[in-house]
């Protein structure tokens, strides 16, 4: 199966969108730069309890009054509840991004991700088919890479032994947005996003986490000895990348959309110190289940298709998020 062919000519501009998950880290990125770009956005979002429910109520509060932002507040596995949004609001095109994510939780409850990955993306999907928009943007994972040996990881690598339920479901989803784009016409882009970090990220995930520790006094988890290495992408670049797709979305592609520079866990450590200026305490454990051991993104097709080109460096997106941080402690 091909998963690009060909660039395609940038298409018309989009006026409505309904971005899902427009509540969290970096569905509210997007959603402040689709309003300044002059769209109309369709929030949808169940402010569902992963992590505080208030936390994602801040993130919209924002836009709340805003003459250009609509919002819903529905669970995508709702089927019902979604076609209502789609016949009410009518978007010409959907971004979405609510998921149950984080590899650890998928192994704990592989049920509740398949319920919303899978069966929520099929939900929007149909609404999306029979409401007629033209444009479907699915926002998948590095995960689905797995522990493979090539790097960098390459969108025409093989994807077929993800090692979490988490990773399963994303790459399922592609595979479900492919048959829609080929039995509806429906412009598909599918996005891996590698490791997105930045002001409003999940506080469940390293960095955030990390600092939050650090800043209180206490230790930080390090799983494995930090050999381990991620590809991080501060999470502008990762809403540019997303801009760009919508613009261009037709047919059915796939794309990578990371930093281009994968750092290992000991140096991402380093790195957090030297910005906070805080020594980390080290609670070193075990590896664990689930968990890859490199990622990496091949950028060429997304650079060259895209014109995506990933600006921040670790260094600078984490300085920008210690000083959001700041005002959050």
């Amino acid at each position: 199966m091909p998963e690009s062919t060909q660039t395609d000519n940038q298409q018309s501009p989009i006026d409505k969108v309904l971005v899902t998950g427009a509540a969290g880290f970096i569905g509210s990125h997007l959603t402040q730069r689709l309003l300044d770009a002059g769209v109309h956005v369709i929030g949808l979002d169940n402010y569902c309890d992963f992590y505080s429910p208030q936390v994602k109520r801040a993130n919209t509060e924002p836009f709340m009054g805003h003459d250009r932002w609509s919002f819903v507040e529905a669970d995508i596995r709702h089927r019902d509840g979604v076609l209502h949004a789609f016949e009410t609001h009518k978007p010409r095109a959907v971004i979405h991004l609510a998921a149950m994510a984080g590899v650890r939780p998928s192994i704990e409850d592989p049920a509740l991700y398949t319920a919303v990955n899978l069966d929520g993306t099929v939900n929007l999907l149909d609404a999306a088919v029979a409401h007629g928009a033209t444009r479907f943007i699915f926002g998948s994972s590095s995960s689905v890479y797995g522990n493979n040996e090539k790097t960098p990881f390459s969108e025409d690598d093989p994807v077929d032994h993800p090692i979490s339920p988490y990773a399963a479901t994303k790459k399922a989803g592609e595979l479900i947005c492919h048959s829609y784009a080929h039995l509806h016409s429906l412009g598909m882009t599918c996005l891996r996003f590698f490791t997105v970090f930045g002001p409003r990220q999940r506080p469940d995930l390293a960095i955030g986490k990390f600092m939050r520790l650090m800043a209180a006094g206490q230790p930080i988890p390090v799983f494995g000895d930090g050999s381990t290495s991620r590809d991080y992408t501060y999470v502008d670049d990762i809403v540019s990348g997303i801009m760009a797709s919508l613009e261009r979305c037709a047919g059915y592609h796939v794309y990578n959309l990371g930093g281009d520079h994968p750092t290992s866990l000991s140096e991402l450590i380093a790195t957090i110190e030297q910005v906070t200026g805080i020594t980390a305490n080290i609670d070193r454990q075990p590896m664990q289940p689930g968990d890859v051991n490199r990622t990496w993104a091949d950028l060429s097709r997304s650079k060259a298709e895209l014109d995506y080109a990933p600006r921040t460096s670790l260094a600078d997106g984490i300085a920008r998020q210690w000083e959001w941080l700041q005002t959050q402690l």
